[in-house]
């Protein structure tokens, strides 16, 4: 590989190419949703509602290519569609694992049927479509699938940060934000629409099966290293943005290692990384040491 020897050169000529480029670019902005994203669905404990998402992704675009339409239109429509479904069958808040676990597996099933149906009905190389749709094709975007991704993540940054300040109240204490006047089942609809567009999104990046390490992994690498929120938000996006080059970079460099692996596998050893060294923001130290003091001062002596 050119620039094994010297890594500027190396650098040099990978950014040469129109389609690292367009995955640099692509990547980035899908990342940057992510990130943002992925810290609520990671603060909410709804990163099962991510998982399932991803597979209504699959199915969705599975359907739409059935049909004869383009693909990204069913990730966007089902996963949006889902998420809002989702919604409406919490009873109070975000659906419980029960619903969110029959509704994962009756998409999956479909998504079974419909891929059956399709590489049935079209040639082997066209078949192919599925394995793109499962693990991503972020090496294969063209201008107009780029313009797509960055418009797209303008405007779930714009909504997420918009949302921002009331939705982190509604996720960690809904009672007392809904007793506030705030909108707390409106909002959580707003927030699983987010999480259903930045699937979709997400899903050309990392495929349908690996996306959700892009939405939960840097979010919860964040969440180990502050306990401040706006902090663990840029930490996240940062985090994201960083193992979608370095994949891409690493990709590169190694021809073997598809991007969607290189990508998740950054961001899966990151968080090893921060378990295993038990890194811990200060103030959860100090708070924890605290709580072990009054605990011993409360035994008799």
């Amino acid at each position: 590989m050119i620039g094994s020897l010297n890594p500027v050169i190396g650098l040099h000529h990978m950014w040469d190419q129109t389609f690292i480029r367009h995955g640099l670019i692509a990547g980035t902005a899908v990342a940057a949703a992510a990130g943002l994203v992925g810290y609520f669905l990671v603060l909410r404990s709804q990163v099962f509602t991510g998982d399932a998402l991803g597979h209504v992704a699959f199915t969705g675009a599975l359907i739409a290519l059935v049909a004869g339409f383009d693909a990204q239109l069913g990730l966007f429509v089902a996963t949006i569609a889902v998420a809002v479904v989702l919604g409406a069958l919490g009873r109070n808040g975000p659906a419980d694992d029960v619903v969110i676990g029959s509704t994962f597996a009756w998409i999956l099933g479909l998504g079974v049927l419909a891929l059956s149906i399709f590489t049935t009905q079209h040639s082997a190389g066209n078949g192919a479509a599925g394995v793109k749709i499962l693990f991503g094709s972020i090496s294969g975007l063209d201008a107009a699938a780029v313009r797509t991704a960055v418009l797209i993540t303008a405007a779930v940054v714009a909504a997420a940060l918009a949302m921002a300040r009331p939705l982190l109240f509604a996720s960690l204490d809904d009672a007392v934000a809904a007793a506030r006047g705030l909108p707390v089942r409106l909002l959580g609809y707003a927030f699983l629409v987010l999480v259903g567009a930045t699937a979709a999104e997400a899903a050309q990046a990392v495929g349908t099966l690996l996306l959700l390490g892009l939405l939960a992994a840097p979010a919860a690498i964040a969440m180990r290293l502050t306990v401040r929120p706006y902090r663990a938000m840029v930490l996240s996006v940062v985090i994201s943005v960083a193992a979608v080059w370095g994949g891409l970079a690493l990709s590169y460099a190694v021809p073997q290692l598809p991007p969607s692996f290189s990508i998740v596998a950054l961001v899966t050893a990151g968080y090893l990384f921060t378990a295993l060294v038990g890194w811990e923001p200060a103030l959860l130290r100090r708070r924890r040491v605290l709580r072990g003091r009054v605990a011993a001062s409360r035994l008799p002596a």
